[in-house]
């Protein structure tokens, strides 16, 4: 494909392909993603891409199986893997006992069909496999190339004696009256016949190839218009050369070199662009290339180093320093710290102790440790980012449909213009007639293909979505770069999104004659013996700050209340106000401070031992240390902030004040935080409002789906991340700003391009046709016109790669940006 013409004829074979519910085609990733109902056959969806003329990459492995007895045993597994979507054909030869598939390439993976081979009742002995899916894709495209290249250099070399022997002498007159005089005119256009003739039918050639298909499915395409400008230079250029007296007098002249040099620079510019082309795809590649290779397995008591592919769940891996993790998992032993930039985007190492997870691909620093495997192959979390990156890379932004509509009936309209050109010069040009005719037909030909139109969305999506994985934000879809550019509101849930999302203790005031320590030990002591997470806070407090708890006699809890015990000999009574009243003890010496504590957001407890009124204490869940840069960050950016929690209005206001949230949903139930998404996309009225909503836990992803772009922290649930349009690796609220910039700097380049392909024909078309011609004597050549054209595609991808040094600190407002 080189153009936005060829996806949409490939888009339209694939979407009358019986079975077919949708189909969508990436000119900068090369991919088409189809949906079909189930029993759709791979084999249809190929025979329909290479009906319109263009060609399906396939691959071929081979399997040993093992455990065949007769035919009926290598039918059975023949008739497995071709059930497979995505492979074209299987034979088994029960002699070699080995299968030979015929898929798809990158479409499925070994173990699917080694997998499909053991649910037939027989095992997949080996495989001959050189590459992996990227390695193959990054071949191909190294093959397409070197092929392009060749092409280049061999129209080159014939099209360069052409000028030399049409351009200088008309440039050196006393060489040109030589020639003249020594070689006959007829002999020289032969020779140039010749020449041309190789340049047309050889590196030419597939321009008619696809250009001839395209008609056939009704949808002329850039090789159309090529074919048909070079084929008019050329046919006219041979009727001048062989048959003069069919021209009028005076009109016999030839454009040999034209032609050829048209071709020449087209296929200059396609070089170019597949060069660019390939280091728009280089993100996902850098991704790939972080996977470990071998792992260090540790089985029946030696150290075995296995393949990637060979790590087992629950497998025990050895990490030594400097080395990268080879697979997800949980530390057991040891300690260490490691750079988990390449998920996160946070230059800053972790450490990693016992219990923590690790994640495979990030970097070990100077310690070791061993691991157990708990997700291996495509489940790994850099497994799935490639999975996400490559499905954002090949969607489209809404943007994209007014491209496409734009070339669904451009090249029809630059066909009608360039006959009408024709028309108007054969009629009213000066004489001859026919040349200036036949130059500005071919130019408008050859300068409207609409190749930059096609590259300008999908390479700045590849480049932005590639860009912003580097930052540790994963846009799902490529739609949401848009979308999340549009946002006017951000709402967020409060907890373990705004808060961390688990109660700590905050405060504790003590009674003049009571030691803080010792209270907080002995309320610890009690708290110890409940499962309350206001509990769990405390004793957690008492434990970090190397407290002691002792064993609670006679422990007794009111549900809702508080809690008492004897510790130590001591009586100790610890809970509401109410609660201590109950119990003979006045709270009212620190009920001023219990009422600071309760505005403030957080949950108060009284403690008294002995009988005694000794301590107040504060729990809440706290605040992340960025929330309130990040919500100062998008109010810099002109953006409203809203809060959604289930919690009470009082905790909320606190929480909202202390961030500096706008609006407060306060006391809003699990089920119902989809509506009020709902409700602030209503909030404007007849205008709809963009909201993003931020959230991590399994209630949040109604929220997450409802929303116009929902985004969910990496650490959250999977649930919530399977509902989102964005996630945030490091569940870090610093990437929401970050997803901003990115946002705003991919669509502001689309922008560009766009603008540039459309400005480029609106403003070179007329030219072409011979506007300036009357005024300026000015035709533009369709030599130069081929140059322009390529010249065009290779300017939009090179602004769109401009987004790989795209930094978000100096490119947005905010002080996390």
């Amino acid at each position: 494909m080189t153009c936005a013409s060829c996806v949409g004829s490939v888009e339209r074979a694939l979407g009358r392909t019986p079975g077919v519910t949708e189909a969508s085609v990436n000119l900068a990733t090369e991919r088409a993603t189809v949906r079909v109902r189930p029993g759709t056959e791979a084999g249809a969806l190929v025979d329909a891409v290479e009906a319109t003329g263009y060609h399906v990459r396939t691959e071929e492995r081979d399997l040993g199986i093992r455990g065949m007895t007769c035919a009926a045993c290598a039918t059975r597994v023949e008739r497995a893997l071709r059930q497979i979507p995505g492979v074209l054909d299987a034979t088994v030869n029960l002699a070699t006992e080995r299968a030979h598939v015929v898929l798809i390439a990158g479409a499925v993976s070994t173990p699917t069909l080694a997998e499909a081979v053991a649910e037939a009742g027989y095992e997949a002995l080996r495989l001959d496999e050189a590459d992996d899916p990227a390695d193959a894709e990054r071949a191909a495209r190294e093959a397409e190339r070197l092929r392009l290249r060749r092409r280049v250099l061999i129209a080159a070399a014939l099209t360069a004696p052409l000028f030399l022997l049409e351009m200088v002498p008309m440039l050196v007159p006393p060489l040109h009256h030589w020639l003249a005089a020594t070689v006959p005119i007829q002999a020289l256009r032969a020779v140039a016949f010749v020449l041309a003739t190789a340049v047309q039918f050889g590196p030419g050639r597939p321009f008619y190839r696809h250009g001839l298909a395209a008609v056939r499915h009704g949808s002329p395409d850039m090789n159309t218009l090529v074919a048909l400008g070079t084929s008019a230079a050329y046919g006219y250029s041979v009727v001048a050369t062989f048959l003069p007296s069919l021209l009028p007098a005076g009109t016999a002249h030839v454009y040999f070199e034209a032609g050829a040099a048209v071709i020449t620079l087209v296929l200059l510019g396609k070089y170019f662009e597949a060069l660019a082309k390939g280091r728009t795809s280089e993100a996902v590649r850098r991704l790939l290339d972080l996977q470990a290779k071998t792992a260090r397995v540790l089985r029946d008591g030696h150290e075995v180093e296995v393949p990637i592919e060979a790590v087992a769940l629950d497998d025990r891996v050895r990490v030594r320093p400097g080395e990268r993790i080879p697979v997800d998992g949980v530390v057991e032993t040891g300690a260490s710290f490691v750079d988990e930039s390449m998920v996160t985007g946070e230059p800053v190492p972790v450490e990693k102790g016992e219990g923590d997870e690790v994640v495979g691909g990030t970097v070990n620093g100077t310690g070791s440790f061993v691991f157990r495997a708990s997700r291996v192959g495509a489940d790994t979390v850099l497994a799935q980012i490639v999975r996400l990156v490559g499905e954002a890379q090949a969607s489209r932004p809404p943007i994209q449909a007014l491209a496409d509509r734009v070339v669904a009936v451009f090249v029809p309209v630059v066909l009608v213009v360039a006959a009408l050109t024709f028309g108007l010069w054969l009629g009213f040009g000066p004489e001859p007639a026919l040349p200036f005719a036949l130059a500005a037909a071919v130019a408008v030909l050859i300068i409207a293909c609409p190749c930059a139109m096609g590259l300008a969305t999908p390479t700045s999506v590849m480049v932005g979505t590639g860009k912003a994985a580097e930052l540790g934000v994963l846009f799902r879809k490529g739609e949401a770069l848009q979308t999340l550019r549009e946002v006017s509101v951000v709402a967020f849930d409060k907890t373990g999104t705004l808060t961390m999302g688990r109660p700590t203790l905050t405060d504790l005031t003590v009674m003049t004659g009571f030691d803080r320590d010792a209270v907080l030990g002995l309320v610890a002591s009690v708290e110890a013996a409940s499962e309350h997470p206001i509990a769990r806070a405390i004793v957690e407090s008492a434990g970090s700050e190397g407290l002691p708890t002792h064993t609670v006699d006679g422990f007794e809890a009111v549900p809702g209340r508080g809690a008492v015990g004897v510790v130590a000999g001591r009586s100790v009574a610890v809970g509401s106000g109410r609660f201590l009243r109950e119990r003979g003890v006045d709270p009212a010496p620190l009920l001023a401070e219990a009422e600071r504590l309760a505005a403030e957001g957080k949950t108060p407890l009284f403690a008294a031992l002995d009988g005694r009124l000794a301590a107040v204490l504060a729990v809440s869940d706290p605040v992340k240390e960025e929330a309130a840069a990040v919500v100062g960050s998008l109010h810099a950016r002109g953006i409203r902030v809203a809060m959604i929690t289930g919690d009470n209005r009082t905790t909320a206001a606190a929480v909202a004040r202390r961030l500096g949230i706008d609006d407060v949903l306060a006391e809003v139930l699990p089920g119902e935080k989809a509506e009020a998404v709902r409700r602030l996309q209503h909030a404007g009225g007849s205008r709809p409002v963009r909201v993003a909503f931020v959230g991590d836990g399994i209630n949040d992803a109604p929220a997450l789906a409802t929303a116009d772009v929902g985004i969910a922290i990496g650490t959250g649930t999977d649930v919530a991340v399977e509902a989102a349009d964005v996630v945030l690796m490091a569940g870090h609220l610093g990437g929401i700003p970050r997803a901003l910039a990115v946002s705003r700097a991919t669509l502001r380049n689309v922008k560009q391009n766009l603008f540039w392909a459309f400005a480029y024909n609106a403003a070179l078309i007329p030219v072409a046709a011979g506007a300036l011609y009357p005024a300026f004597g000015l035709l533009l050549s369709p030599v130069l016109a081929a140059a322009a054209m390529g010249l065009s595609s290779v300017f939009v991808l090179t602004n769109a790669l401009r987004l790989r040094r795209f930094e978000p600190e100096t490119a947005a407002a905010g002080p996390l940006a």
